[in-house]
């Protein structure tokens, strides 16, 4: 290092006075041939004093360098073997090198070049080398104490598995900052909020002298189960409550999949249906304020998803627990007439009306959509359907409604062309923004109503105007036949208009096999008042011959597992993908044994359509939802950026973390 700073300061200057000299001495030269010769000498004896002095001087600096360097070795050696921080050296398999005192101290019996670094603390020596960087760092348990380890390597990405290459581990001990840590987050607030659902429904189906004694067993069962959590309980209306608690209690929930939904389910009631709560927690916020949002948005999930279930909201994470029971049917179709008033305001009070459902609409979607466009334009309102494709099994309506005339139908480019801020915007059949026909109509209006009957999940569309989300709904045609009744027009809907809606209770509830409540066949009986034919009806569902035979086939494929679970998948193309997997699901259920099914096949567009369906005792809703799915407690879809085969598979993995029995 000296040579070179002595080199970087002396050559310049030498070269530059040298080649100066020089030149000076042949000018002279020219002139005079003895004073030329006189000057070279002279050049030639400086530039050799120069380099005496040059060398004596680097063998000085060299000298001075190597006393440096002996000192800093001696110094270093002195200073690891004696660091007050336990040290050790691996080499590149994690054969521990060297130790220094301290870390002999922690574990006694290490053995040099005898222990490998495995064998003391159970991680294996790659992961520590994968933690060199000064923010990472790995934290070992030992003797009591808790150790954070840092890595300090010699090698290089390139030559990761040299035989001389060695990595310095450096233990802290972090034992009072760690059990501070650990303080601190047990003792972090938590909140939820409890609401037992339907608890006016159950009180009323009580006889008079049993309501006390059903309240007072529910609010029992709640507080005993608080106190176990040293949970501070507050009713601040009836069959609703507010819970605090610490976090450290929070984890033994989580352990017991909160074990207080299975209790109240079996309290006794004189009602038709089991009583269940609807359980909403806030988690992990930095604020008290923001910890109740969290709660209060949780317990809006619970509750737009049927209830019976409790969900957990940490920061930007939804957990979900329950949601064994059906949606219970409301009795009261009072919130039918406020929806039906509330929708007809704010079509009165909009230039006009764009109606959208979810990609690729199914018979709910369309005649939904053909109901609510009645609406509207009995408003006097101009109103456009946006569809921009659809499944073959709604070729036959929607080649009647468009033929009729009496509707108007545009793509998603030409109605993003007319929407103004006060366009109404009406979802129907999702209220998932990545599902919609064309999200970014989503954005170019300030007036969304949402109408939906399926579980409300994390992702949702953002501050809508109206949301009439009813999870106990067989339909979303359900829910628009009801507005019908209420919306207060004098004109009838068409005889297509009824025939469609009812097609889609008809589909959603399995030919009124599944899901089906008494407001279900109320909404039937109404449609067919307003001239619906079943014949008509029957019509849409018409498949062809090449359909039906692919759709045996899926049926006979099935694989059914111990557990009264069919799983079956085919890798041939078809246009309806969606509704094979769906029906071929549906029928497997009409099998002695089989509780679920799940039915997938290619959709063309590189995804596996995935149908799930069960008769009650098989959440199917909760197993499609971890992969990006979602539905009903018995009816469920998601598509898989996989082959069908490999989708199938991962359903086995699926069903077999829920240990379904």
């Amino acid at each position: 290092m000296g040579i070179k700073i002595l080199k970087s300061l002396i050559q310049p200057y030498l070269k530059v006075n040298t080649v100066i000299l020089i030149l000076f001495a042949a000018i002279l030269l020219y002139f005079n041939i003895a004073v030329g010769i006189f000057a070279f000498l002279i050049v030639f004896v400086l530039f050799w004093y120069y380099q005496r002095l040059s060398a004596s001087k680097r063998e000085l600096l060299v000298e001075y360098a190597k006393a440096i360097t002996d000192d800093m070795e001696e110094t270093t050696r002195h200073f690891i073997s004696k660091n007050p921080l336990p040290l050790c050296m691996i080499d590149f398999e994690g054969e521990i090198l060297w130790i220094n005192k301290k870390f002999s101290e922690i574990y006694e019996d290490v053995e040099m070049f005898h222990t490998n670094i495995h064998q003391i603390t159970n991680v294996k020596h790659t992961e520590f080398l994968n933690n060199e960087d000064e923010d990472k760092y790995m934290l070992i348990s030992h003797g009591g104490k808790i150790y954070r380890v840092m890595a300090s390597s010699m090698r290089s990405k390139e030559k990761a598995q040299e035989e001389n290459n060695t990595t310095m581990l450096y233990w802290l001990d972090v034992t009072n900052l760690e059990t501070l840590k650990n303080l601190y987050k047990d003792e972090k607030l938590c909140t939820a909020y409890v609401n037992v659902d339907n608890y006016d429904d159950l009180i009323a189906s009580s006889p008079d002298e049993r309501k006390a004694v059903i309240a007072a067993q529910i609010e029992k069962t709640i507080r005993q189960w608080a106190a176990k959590i040293n949970a501070s309980v507050t009713r601040y209306r009836s069959g609703q409550y507010h819970i605090a608690f610490e976090y450290k209690h929070f984890e033994k929930l989580e352990v017991n999949k909160f074990a207080i939904l299975d209790e109240v389910r079996e309290i006794e009631t004189d009602a038709d249906f089991p009583a269940s709560l609807s359980m909403g927690f806030g988690v992990g916020a930095k604020t008290p304020q923001q910890l109740d949002e969290y709660a209060a948005a949780a317990l809006d999930l619970a509750l737009g998803r049927g209830g019976d279930q409790a969900v957990i909201k940490k920061m930007s994470k939804v957990e979900y627990y329950g949601g064994r029971l059906q949606a219970v049917e409301k009795r009261n179709k009072g919130k039918s007439k406020i929806m039906a008033h509330a929708l007809r305001q704010l079509i009165d009070q909009s230039p006009n009306v764009v109606i959208m459902g979810h990609k690729k609409p199914d018979m709910d979607c369309f005649g939904a959509a053909l109901g609510v466009y009645r609406i509207s334009k009995n408003r006097n309102k101009d109103t456009v359907i946006v569809i921009n494709d659809y499944h073959e099994s709604l070729e036959n309506i929607y080649k009647r409604a468009k033929e009729s005339g009496n509707y108007r139908f545009e793509s998603s480019e030409t109605v993003l062309g007319m929407m103004e801020k006060d366009t109404l915007l009406i979802v129907l059949d999702t209220h998932k923004p990545s599902l919609v026909e064309c999200s970014e109509l989503l954005y170019k209006t300030d007036k969304i109503v949402v109408i939906d009957h399926h579980r409300k999940d994390e992702e949702s569309i953002e501050n809508p105007t109206l949301t009439y989300m009813e999870s106990y709904a067989s339909s979303t045609s359900e829910l628009i036949t009801e507005i019908l009744q209420y919306i207060g027009d004098k004109k009838e809907i068409d005889k297509l208009e009824a025939e469609a809606l009812l097609a889609g209770i008809t589909v959603d509830t399995k030919s009124f096999s599944v899901k089906t409540g008494v407001r279900t066949f109320e909404a039937a009986s109404w449609l067919r008042r307003s001239g619906a034919d079943t014949a008509n009806v029957r019509q849409f569902f018409k498949t062809d011959l090449a359909f039906f035979k692919r759709k045996a086939q899926l049926i006979a494929d099935a694989q059914i597992l111990e557990n009264g679970i069919a799983l079956t998948y085919t890798e041939e193309l078809a246009a309806n993908m969606q509704v094979l997997v769906s029906q071929a699901a549906d029928q497997l259920l009409d099998i002695n044994g089989i509780r679920a099914s799940f039915a997938a096949g290619p959709t063309g567009e590189g995804y596996a359509a995935v149908s799930g369906r069960s008769l009650g005792a098989v959440n199917v809703q909760t197993i499609l939802e971890k992969v990006g799915g979602g539905g009903h407690l018995t009816t469920a879809g998601a598509q898989l950026e996989m082959a069908p085969e490999e989708a199938i598979e991962r359903l086995k993995e699926l069903i077999a973390e829920e240990n379904i029995q």
